[in-house]
């Protein structure tokens, strides 16, 4: 089994939180995303979509998208729960993982890939056909950053963690969320307070390290 990842990437790194919370090693070989390695011959053959993270498993099966490959690992290995355990907790880490990333991680995509020189005629993610950038479509990220951020601070306000009052995948999910978007200049504003304790201490956890 190897996992295919990439240094900096949100998308990666939210399946290295998810393990190292879980305790499990894998076998992992690093994509540059920087110089292109996931579009060359070798990495298409992996994952012909030309994204990471992939995991290959022992019988020459890859799985896709980082949220897959955490719940193939959640199969195989339930305990300590990170998507749940009864029905209703199980629905409210998806329902809250749906939302950051349809809400927070689109909006942080949406700004980088149609507002940064370096994405011109790459404004999709992945192997597809050039595409120019949509300047009102980073416009449209920004507001929604603003939106995603409040909403996101309110629901904080009477629970330790975004899901509950467990940390769960929706808690992965919402930091590497919030630290790629400040890499880019999408910033918490200092009055969400809930949302910056909630910040606080997600990134002490030893995980989000990985």
């Amino acid at each position: 089994m190897k996992l295919y990842d990439a240094v900096w990437a949100p998308s990666p790194r939210r399946v290295r939180i998810y393990l190292a919370e879980k305790g499990i090693t894998v076998e992992r070989e690093l994509v540059d995303l920087r110089v292109g390695e996931q579009f060359g011959d070798a990495y298409l053959a992996v994952n012909p979509r030309g994204m990471v993270p992939a995991l290959q498993l022992d019988d020459g099966e890859v799985i896709c998208e980082s949220a897959a490959i955490c719940r193939y690992f959640e199969a195989v290995q339930p305990d300590p729960p990170l998507f749940g355990r009864t029905p209703i907790e199980i629905a409210r880490v998806e329902s809250a993982t749906r939302r950051i990333e349809h809400e927070g991680y689109a909006a942080a995509v949406y700004v980088l890939r149609n507002g940064n020189p370096a994405f011109a005629g790459r404004s999709a993610a992945g192997k597809w056909p050039e595409m120019a950038q949509i300047p009102e479509l980073a416009a449209r990220g920004m507001l929604m950053w603003e939106v995603f951020v409040e909403a996101l601070e309110q629901s904080l306000a009477d629970r330790a963690w975004v899901a509950g009052e467990a940390y769960s995948f929706a808690d992965i999910t919402a930091l590497t969320t919030i630290d790629f978007a400040k890499a880019i200049k999408l910033l918490v504003p200092d009055k969400a307070r809930h949302l910056k304790r909630w910040h606080e201490a997600a990134s002490a956890r030893p995980s989000a390290a990985a």
